[in-house]
């Protein structure tokens, strides 16, 4: 009988951390491409530096606690495990058929030779009804050439799992009508969809006029 020959297997470490200032560039560029990705380069305003003033500011609170981002590295090399006080980093693998073509490797290189391959942002929210606390998220993003890995259900379960850990009750976030594959994508993960909310907003120019009336 002759020999079966597998295909070659290509695998991908990753590591979901906790991002500091120094991942600034990288959080910058990822919240750009997600812009170009959601049809908003138009509203897109943010810099390095509002995005270091704000989310990382010099007297701020702990992880989890406010605004908090979560970084997905990836690497063809193991990851060291390692403990942060706030947050042990997760670390797993995923086995590709053939490997990711990443274009934009060198431009999201961090520490260690890993790129950074996505992110999401969230912060503390609170459901009177439940009386219970929660995370919402304004942002999980995984760059195009590493979707349909995986990779954005890995950094949705670290938020959900964090919140879980805290008492928690609910993570919730916002998916435009148009974006059916991540409507898809989310219902497969087991959420909820509620198509009978608004999202509701005041900015801008409307923002301004409605404070003077403080």
């Amino acid at each position: 009988m002759a020999a079966v020959t597998l295909p070659p297997v290509h695998t991908l470490f990753s590591r979901v951390r906790l991002a500091t200032a120094a991942d600034i560039p990288n959080i910058h560029r990822l919240i750009h491409q997600l812009a170009v990705y959601e049809h908003l380069t138009h509203e897109f305003e943010a810099t390095a530096a509002a995005l270091s003033a704000t989310l990382f500011p010099a007297a701020a609170p702990p992880p989890f606690a406010s605004f908090t981002t979560l970084l997905l590295e990836l690497s063809t090399s193991p990851f060291t495990p390692s403990h942060d006080p706030h947050f042990t980093p997760l670390l797993t693998s995923f086995n590709l058929e053939l490997p990711v073509d990443d274009g934009e490797e060198e431009i999201f290189r961090c520490g260690g030779g890993a790129t950074v391959g996505g992110f999401v942002l969230f912060f503390p929210k609170y459901s009177t009804i439940l009386a219970k606390p929660g995370f919402y998220i304004q942002n999980i993003f995984v760059r195009e050439c590493y979707r349909r890995r995986g990779m954005g259900s890995l950094l949705l379960a670290a938020v959900a799992a964090r919140a879980a850990e805290m008492g928690g009750r609910r993570v919730e976030w916002v998916v435009a009508e148009w974006n059916v594959d991540a409507i898809k994508f989310y219902e497969r993960l087991g959420a909820e969809i509620l198509p009978a909310r608004s999202l509701c907003r005041l900015t801008g120019e409307a923002l301004r006029a409605y404070a003077h009336r403080a």
